[in-house]
């Protein structure tokens, strides 16, 4: 069965840092760009960061730059979503994606193969 599983949400407190981890099962995940998506309750779903199946091309969002990284382990078959000096604006559902293609995942918010989420609530 070929999925996707993400891993690593929780509560954390504005400032902390949490790591979410996005691992495949049933297909090898260096074929594929990976990106990771959030959707906040009422808001649409936005494209946080993407990045190759190589590794050599990386995106974020705006809103993230500077505070979120987004390492791949082809060997662990994982993509991890690091996030640090998080904000209550933050909090959402954290998806991960994989597509073949690039421009399809990281511009067109298109993927063949998504996760179930996983809940990331930044609060005091």
């Amino acid at each position: 069965q070929l999925q996707l599983v993400e891993s690593g949400g929780g509560l954390v407190q504005p400032g902390g840092s949490l790591r979410l981890s996005c691992a495949a099962s049933g297909f090898t995940l260096g074929y594929y760009t990976i990106a990771w998506f959030r959707q906040a309750p009422g808001k649409e779903r936005e494209g946080v960061s993407c990045i190759s199946g190589s590794g050599g091309t990386t995106k974020y969002a705006d809103s993230v730059k500077g505070r979120f990284t987004i390492p791949r382990d082809n060997a662990k078959n994982t993509v991890d979503l690091q996030m640090n000096s998080l904000k209550p604006g933050d909090t959402a559902i954290y998806y991960c994606a994989a597509d073949r293609s690039l421009y399809r995942i990281c511009q067109s918010y298109q993927a063949e193969y998504w996760g179930q989420g996983t809940q990331v609530t930044v609060s005091s």
